[in-house]
């Protein structure tokens, strides 16, 4: 047991009321204390649970959907060549005497480019005309010895009809005719010879000819790769002297097509084509062969294309690196829509909350994991989707698509003109 307190003086207030006094006291003086401490915390649950109420939500930006011309291009390079290029050479050795033309030159078909020497040539043309002589000389020769023989075997046949066969004899006889036989071989040998000498002298000739080295058709000379007393040899192949061009009016731009755009390039196609010579200026061509057979360079795949290209005003020369955009396609009146919205897709939707200031204990529980969203179903063949908002959220539209250019791409089915596209996703602004 509590021992009882003692009495108190007389005229002292009672120890019980002194003590509750003093405890009221200092309760009054911590109140201030207390209620900062409670509206710190009523503001730190409100910034950490977001009583203010839910996060807004995505905004996004849409395009319309217009009709309008789709131009398909593909771009390649490559250098410019003429049409015709020639190579002159020499079919024989020797020095060469003299060069009369030089780079740039305009040549005609048939005039001399360059000359090498004459005179082992000269000696030879003047040795097969001796020798033709002396072989027609034995062709004279060889016939009177015929005639000979002839009328010698005449006399022979004419005494032995005026003795009835019994002079000359058959030996004779025999020895007669062989003569005239062997005769008339000689003149065919003189003649064969004669005509072998003829040859050897046309060739002689020939190669005399040769020896002045012609344009072969009307053009530019391109390059000269040979100076005067330079030695030609002509043992196993023909050396390159000249490069002609046969007319630098009309060349041909021949670029390489990338394997994955080959497949849109066909003869007859427009093109345009720009050279570093000349910028800003875009010059005109036409597509006039797209090759089969394939070129790898660093596991590059491509197909040499040819285009028609004028040069009335040689502006542009063989070599000059150009860059062609070849119009594959022209659509008009196309149904376009930017590829961003055939790459947009939609975030998925957070979960509802029930409340909007969620409770301590919810906040503290263990939440499941989240499920991610379900892919939409699979479109079918030729078949894209784009999204469009209905009541602020977006929507799925399975539409059949076209050809692209890179930027925009036909619609051909599945959605009408004027309908707004989403593009992308922004946030919203609170």
């Amino acid at each position: 047991m509590t021992a009882p307190l003692p009495p108190s003086p007389p005229g002292a207030r009672p120890l019980d009321t002194l003590i509750g006094d003093q405890a009221r006291g200092r309760l009054a003086r911590r109140w201030p204390v207390l209620l900062l401490a409670s509206g710190v915390a009523l503001a730190l649950g409100v910034w950490m649970f977001g009583a203010s109420g839910p996060a807004p939500g995505p905004a996004y930006r849409t395009e319309p959907a217009s009709v309008g011309t789709l131009t398909v291009k593909v771009s390649a390079t490559g250098n410019l060549q003429p049409t015709n290029t020639v190579d002159v050479g020499s079919e024989l050795s020797g020095i060469v005497e003299r060069v009369q033309v030089d780079d740039n030159d305009t040549v005609k078909k048939g005039q001399v480019l360059a000359q090498l020497d004459l005179s082992k040539l000269s000696d030879a043309v003047a040795k097969s005309q001796a020798t033709l002589v002396a072989a027609q000389a034995q062709v004279l020769q060889a016939q009177a010895t015929t005639v000979e023989a002839r009328a010698t075997l005449g006399r022979f046949r004419e005494v032995s009809r005026l003795s009835g066969g019994k002079v000359p004899s058959r030996t004779e006889m025999d020895a007669a005719e062989a003569n005239l036989k062997r005769a008339e071989a000689n003149v065919a040998s003189a003649e064969a010879s004669v005509s072998q000498s003829r040859a050897a002298l046309q060739s002689d000739q020939t190669n005399l000819g040769k020896a002045s080295i012609r344009s072969p058709i009307d053009g530019v000379v391109l390059a000269r790769q040979v100076e005067p007393g330079q030695t030609v040899a002509a043992s196993f192949q023909a050396p390159v002297l000249f490069k002609l061009a046969e007319d630098l009016t009309q060349m041909e731009l021949q670029v390489d097509v990338d394997e994955a755009d080959v497949g849109q390039v066909k003869a007859g196609q427009p093109a345009t084509f720009s050279v570093d010579a000349w910028p800003g200026r875009t010059y005109q061509a036409t597509v006039t062969r797209v090759g089969f057979g394939a070129q790898e360079n660093e596991g590059v795949v491509s197909y040499r294309t040819v285009l028609d290209v004028r040069n009335d005003d040689l502006s542009l020369r063989p070599g000059m690196t150009g860059t062609a955009e070849i119009t594959a396609l022209v659509r008009p009146d196309a149904l376009l829509v930017p590829n961003a919205a055939l790459r947009f897709s939609p975030a998925a939707p957070a979960a509802a909350t029930k409340s909007s200031a969620p409770s301590l204990v919810g906040m503290m529980m263990p939440r499941p994991p989240s499920s991610p969203a379900k892919p939409a179903p699979a479109a079918g063949k030729g078949a894209q989707r784009v999204w469009v908002l209905e009541n602020g959220q977006p929507v799925e539209r399975v539409v059949t698509t076209g050809a692209s250019n890179g930027r925009q791409t036909e619609i051909l089915g599945g959605l009408k003109p004027g309908v707004a596209v989403i593009v992308e996703a922004t946030d919203a602004t609170p």
